[in-house]
């Protein structure tokens, strides 16, 4: 799908979408847009750009992946509001000494990892007075 029209409406409404979506989410902004474009091809593409960088990806509380653009091609990590929604990136230098740590002991090499981390942000604990 790449450098095809359809890969470049995905990237406009992923650029246009605030915070991390859903494949569905994406998928019906795709279809309001008027784009003739299966489920499918969405997952498959978001995958495609996941592996590439140039999408974040998180699973929510439910477990289901989330997609945004990644605003960064270094490697980072994201605090993500549980009530709304609201992602920042992170850079978390201790997370990659203790994740480098842990699989040494375990006698593992060329690690990769994913952390998520999940709060309240600012404005919604606010809210709660």
């Amino acid at each position: 799908m790449r450098g095809t029209r359809q890969a470049e409406a995905l990237g406009q409404v992923l650029a246009d979408l605030p915070g991390f979506r859903s494949a569905q989410d994406i998928h019906a902004e795709l279809r309001n847009r008027g784009e003739r474009i299966g489920l499918t091809t969405v997952y498959r593409q978001l995958q495609v750009l996941s592996a590439d960088g140039a999408v974040d990806t998180l699973r929510d509380e439910s477990g289901e992946t989330l997609y945004r653009r990644c605003e960064t091609s270094a490697h980072h990590h994201h605090v993500t509001c549980r009530s709304c929604g609201r992602s920042v990136e992170v850079e978390g230098r201790a997370i990659e000494r203790w994740a480098a740590r842990v699989a040494a002991e375990a006698g593992f090499t060329d690690v990769d990892h994913t952390v998520e981390i999940f709060g309240r942000c600012p404005d919604c604990a606010a809210e709660d007075g």
